[in-house]
């Protein structure tokens, strides 16, 4: 058979499959398609069915709901009805209590007017008899009312006044004695615990030198030597012909103090020039520095005086070649400071304060001697300039009365600073200035009208004056007092305080025969 036949047959043969898969295709989409139609309409009728059956739940439960608001509110209502008709019948009760008590405040009224006008007429009749007994009194007496008051008033106010001088005088006499026994005893005491030594200081300081050569080697060629020594520190030597021994002069000890410990090192060293001198001067004030720092804290450790200012500490030190009347002012200035302080502790003052007062009641005299000005207008500037207490200020400036003392530290300071200063031994001068300042003081109170005699006594501390009765009475005598110490002060220089005693007496002498 031909190819051409086999793909003729081949050609129908898919064809005809074709139509037959086709035919079947057909009949089976034909079925499902009316399956599916059967089974959406079931669908429908029961979502239609279910539909209906939640249309007619949901209507019964929102008349359910209705039905329930409409009985709470009802419930309400009556609720509320209930309560405004309570109300109103308490206020009606109120109403009511108001009226009775108002109509009983009207009668207690009426009843307080009638006790009113009760009151005013017995007042008026207690009135009217008080004046005709004082009208009977006074027929009786033969003197007013106010006659009689003021001879009452006069008759006490005497008796008061005799009573209160009386009492003044008890009083004034009572405290004086035991403020003089209580002062004595706490001076005493505090003198007894702060016995300390004083060294007399004075103005030249004597070099022993090994043997009468060294004087040359001193003066060197042409007295080189000398006259650098001199330049370098300031003080004047003085090389006579005392055996084997170099005199330095200067008033102030720290230079000279200076030259002895530089001298003293050339000695030992032996090798004396210029360039030498001022080697040995220049380490000689760095020692010096050292021991015026280490001088100045020994002193605040032994007081127990803790964070001055570092150069507080350094001024304070210096006072230990200062030297006041031969008193060594460092040592003076550690012995007012434990003075204060023990009479503050007797007599419940601040102790530290006192103590503090006491220590740097002195400090201008570290500085005195360059700058312009007393020692306590420069104390008081150097402690304010390192931020002091204005307390510790205070004492510094009142301890010689430039400043009228408000504290009682103050006070203690300044009794402190005098007892130091007066005590015997503590501070010496020449006996011709003794001898001028007694014979000065003896002529001040001499040149005063009244005066009978003066003694300047217990070492020039008190001038004794007595003056004649019949020229100076007794408010004449305080008046003197007053101007002799005014006089002392402004004519006279002296440590410590000079005590003025004016005694004025009258004396009647008879003989029996």
């Amino acid at each position: 058979m031909s190819p051409i036949l086999w793909v003729l047959i081949a050609v129908a043969a898919a064809v005809l499959g074709g139509a037959l898969g086709f035919t079947y295709h057909k009949s089976t989409s034909e079925k499902k398609i009316g399956r599916a139609e059967k089974y959406a309409k079931e669908l429908l009728d029961d979502a239609a069915r279910k539909a209906e059956e939640n249309k007619k739940s949901a209507i019964l439960e929102a008349k359910e709901e209705v039905l329930r608001l409409k009985t709470e509110l009802d419930r309400e209502i009556n609720n509320r009805r209930n309560e405004q008709q309570r109300a109103e019948r308490r206020v009606a009760q109120r109403e009511e209590t108001m009226d009775k008590k108002l109509d009983n405040l009207e009668k207690r009224e009426e009843r307080m007017n009638q006790k009113s006008e009760e009151i005013d007429r017995r007042m008026a009749e207690a009135e009217a008899l008080r004046d005709q007994q004082a009208t009977e009194l006074e027929r009786i007496a033969g003197l007013t009312a106010d006659e009689a008051t003021q001879a009452i008033i006069a008759r006490v106010e005497k008796e008061a006044y005799h009573d209160a001088a009386a009492t003044v005088r008890e009083i004034e006499q009572n405290a004086k004695e035991e403020g003089n026994k209580k002062a004595r005893n706490i001076i005493a005491l505090a003198i007894q615990k702060c016995a300390s030594d004083h060294v007399s200081e004075t103005t030249v300081s004597v070099i022993s030198l090994p043997n009468d050569d060294m004087k040359g080697r001193i003066i060197g060629r042409e007295g080189r030597n000398i006259r650098a020594l001199e330049a370098a520190t300031g003080v004047d030597l003085i090389i006579d012909d005392t055996p084997e021994a170099v005199i330095i002069s200067a008033f102030d000890p720290i230079r000279r103090e200076t030259a002895r410990i530089a001298i003293e090192r050339l000695l030992s060293d032996g090798r004396i020039h210029p360039a030498r001198i001022e080697e040995m001067v220049e380490k000689a004030r760095k020692e010096i520095d050292e021991q015026i720092k280490e001088a100045g804290e020994q002193a605040v450790f032994e007081t127990g005086q803790h964070g001055l200012h570092p150069e507080l500490i350094k001024i304070l030190g210096r006072m230990k070649y200062r030297t006041s009347y031969g008193q060594n002012v460092l040592k003076h200035s550690i012995e007012v400071s434990h003075l204060a302080g023990l009479m503050a502790a007797e007599i419940g003052a601040d102790v530290q304060l006192a103590k503090r007062g006491g220590l740097l009641h002195d400090l201008g005299k570290a500085v005195d001697r360059e700058q312009e000005g007393t020692h306590t207008a420069l104390g008081g500037e150097i402690a304010r300039k390192y931020r002091e207490h204005p307390e510790v200020i205070h004492c510094i400036l009142s301890h010689h009365n430039d400043e009228e003392p408000q504290t009682v530290e103050a006070v203690l300071v300044q009794a402190a600073d005098a007892i130091s200063a007066a005590r015997p031994g503590a501070r010496r001068e020449m006996l011709e200035n003794y001898i001028k300042r007694l014979a000065k003081l003896e002529e001040i109170a001499n040149s005063f009208g009244g005066v009978e005699k003066s003694f300047a006594i217990q070492s020039g501390r008190e001038l004794r004056i007595m003056v004649k009765p019949d020229d100076v009475n007794d408010d004449g005598i305080r008046v003197m007092a007053k101007q002799i110490a005014k006089q002392i002060e402004d004519e006279m220089e002296f440590p410590g305080q000079i005590r003025v005693h004016v005694i004025r007496e009258t004396r009647s002498v008879e003989l029996a025969k």
